[in-house]
């Protein structure tokens, strides 16, 4: 069984990288004009959907690896790369504007049959980072019971991203604006550090190998 201290760090890694508070402005935008009932259908699919994805790469990412040629130490080089990309985008407000430019797009041009499916749980919530966090996650959690654990990190991160779309209005008017930015920055600071551990741990198995 992973340590707390492993637990923990998954924990923040995951929720950091799908960013609840950050997705509630976009939950309302996307639900414009529906009733509570109706969004909170929308928001129970899509973290359904999201949990499915997640819990798939979270069990299978390494045979998704093997099946690619990938070694972990490669993956986790690659991908902390990526959620460092993600935590600068945070840290400069870049990411918040890339996810508003989608959320429009997938809107305005009326591509979409269930907003809960595309954009809400793909790539909103499951997106690249969340999903590389979790494969990169699910090559050091070995063991059923490891396994079992970052399944169960991977639901209660998701059931805290549903309370947030159940509470988006009352969320959004808390923060305001300058609070979203002042928590984004916050976030993308740790997922900084977390991805820079990441590529350290790949670095140093690929020169052992």
């Amino acid at each position: 069984m992973p340590s707390v201290d492993s637990l923990f760090s998954a924990f923040l890694t995951i929720l950091v990288t799908i960013d609840p508070p950050g997705l509630a402005p976009l939950f309302l935008a996307l639900t414009r004009g529906m009733n509570r009932e109706e969004r909170r259908q929308v928001s129970v699919r899509a973290t359904l959907i999201a949990s499915a994805i997640m819990v798939l790469f979270a069990v299978a990412g390494a045979v998704i690896l093997s099946v690619l040629g990938i070694t972990l130490p490669a993956f986790r080089v690659a991908g902390g790369l990526l959620l460092f990309y993600i935590a600068f985008e945070m840290v400069f407000e870049r990411r918040q504007d890339r996810k508003e430019k989608s959320a429009d797009v997938a809107v305005s041009k009326d591509h979409i049959q269930d907003i809960a499916a595309f954009p809400l749980a793909i790539p909103l919530i499951a997106g690249p980072g969340a999903i590389s966090a979790t494969v990169l996650l699910s090559g050091t959690f070995q063991g059923i019971a490891a396994k079992s654990a970052l399944v169960g990190i991977i639901l209660v991160c998701l059931a805290l991203t549903y309370l947030v779309f159940v509470l988006a209005e009352r969320i959004d008017r808390f923060l305001g604006q300058t609070g979203r930015s002042i928590l984004t920055r916050l976030l993308g600071v740790l997922l900084a550090a977390l991805a820079v551990q990441f590529v350290a741990d790949g670095v140093r198995a690929l020169m052992a190998a």
